[in-house]
């Protein structure tokens, strides 16, 4: 049955909003089936019923946004509020319990400010996981590649560090590849170790200005490093994210587990299916998890596919893994 419905879009928020060529405009006929027209600032709608309601949510959340001062509107900002209309329906169409809490309104007030940019979830599991993270002080996120669980433990340790909540900022990945053993490797301690940790400073780089980064991290109080590097210390009054978890051994994981101390906030990220470690040996992040599944006080949030905010692509390609991977498990 055909439905539709009108915007009427301010003046100044419409180019934004349309995109240059009218980009975003044939993206969201493209994904949903509607016919989309516009004239001038004044959008028609016209398509099947659920077709417009997911129109109507993902507009009014893009004005939002807009109007709390967003200064551009990507396609990944469309397929975010996509991701929570049709979560919201589900929830609605349920009546759960965390509807009646929430009001099924996911979205509307968590994000992080950095010095650089303003990071808000893309999908409600994110946004789940984020509140975790202010909710908990060890955190398992896990799940695969382009789910932002890296990423948006990084934002949040960056907004508490800016806010003054934690006093030092430590970041590290196991060097897998090189054993650990890295004296083999060409150039100093740094030039041998950063091609572990590029993916961590990226993610700083995005959020700090580089200069920054670089101050901070010659007065010790941000931390890029090699597991190796944690042996032997405690980790207080800080936030620190152990990335690749995986290719960690058991003994690795527990030795990073204990070094908590006082004040301080632990993420631990990784994905089970992908691991760097000899056949045979057992993940330290699988070990961890099933050991420490009964403690109360620990989160462990998992991400799948459609928590993917990369490319498009990238959320099919990891959905077909994950089905195959199914598939033979259940044969």
């Amino acid at each position: 049955m055909s439905s539709n419905t009108s915007f009427d879009i301010k003046p100044d928020l419409a180019p934004i909003l349309f995109g240059e060529h009218n980009r975003n405009i044939a993206y969201l006929e493209k994904i949903t089936g509607a016919a989309i027209s516009d004239r001038g600032n004044h959008l028609n709608i016209t398509g099947d019923a659920q077709s417009v309601k997911q129109i109507t949510y993902t507009i009014n959340s893009l004005l939002t946004k807009l109007e709390s001062g967003k200064k551009v509107v990507e396609h990944g900002d469309i397929d975010a509020a996509l991701r929570f209309w049709k979560h919201d329906h589900v929830i609605e169409e349920e009546f759960s319990e965390q509807s009646k809490a929430s009001g099924g309104k996911f979205n509307a007030n968590i994000h992080v400010k950095t010095k650089k940019k303003t990071i808000a979830p893309r999908s409600p599991n994110q946004e789940e996981y984020m509140r975790a993270i202010r909710s908990h002080d060890m955190i398992f996120g896990m799940g695969p590649a382009g789910t932002g669980k890296t990423y948006l433990a990084v934002a949040e340790a960056v907004s508490m560090f800016l806010d003054g909540k934690v006093e030092r900022l430590i970041f590290t990945r196991p060097a897998v590849e090189a054993g650990e053993s890295l004296g083999f490797l060409p150039g100093d301690m740094r030039e041998k170790v950063d091609p572990y940790l590029r993916p961590i400073y990226d993610a700083l780089n995005d959020m700090l200005p580089q200069d920054f980064i670089q101050k901070k991290m010659e007065e010790g109080v941000i931390e890029v490093a090699p597991l190796a590097f944690m042996r032997g210390r405690t980790l207080s009054h800080a936030f620190v994210i152990l990335d690749e978890a995986q290719n960690t051994t058991r003994t690795q994981m527990k030795m990073f587990l204990t070094r908590m101390g006082e004040a301080t906030r632990m993420i631990i990220t990784g994905d089970l299916t992908q691991t760097d470690l000899p056949r045979g040996q057992v993940s330290g992040l699988r070990d961890a998890v099933e050991t420490l599944e009964r403690i109360n006080e620990i989160s462990f949030h998992y991400f799948s596919s459609n928590d993917v905010v990369r490319h498009s692509l990238v959320s099919k390609i990891v959905h077909a893994y994950e089905a195959l991977h199914k598939n033979k498990y259940d044969d």
